[in-house]
């Protein structure tokens, strides 16, 4: 049994553009993400704060990294995990 990632919490923190909806096509478009939620947290006068809660099978936190990255923000911190044992 092979474990995988399934259930992921990040605190991310962003500039205003792009918008939360960009970032969430964008991260739902990397490999094994299947939902993707943003919650907005806090805004001041450069970035906003964000709750994302990923969800899928086999996620990797390292792709999930770079597409953030990609989109000009920055992972403060990975707030929740769930691993799974698979068949």
């Amino acid at each position: 049994m092979t474990p995988e990632i399934k259930y992921l919490i990040l605190d991310v923190l962003k500039p205003h553009e792009p918008s939360i909806s960009d970032l969430a096509l964008k991260l739902c478009s990397v490999e094994n993400v299947k939902k993707v939620d943003i919650s907005l947290l806090e805004v001041d006068e450069r970035t906003t704060s964000l709750k994302v809660i990923l969800e899928g099978s086999s996620m990797d936190l390292e792709s999930i990294r770079k597409r953030i990255e990609e989109m000009g923000a920055v992972i403060h911190s990975v707030d929740q995990v769930t691993v799974e044992r698979t068949k």
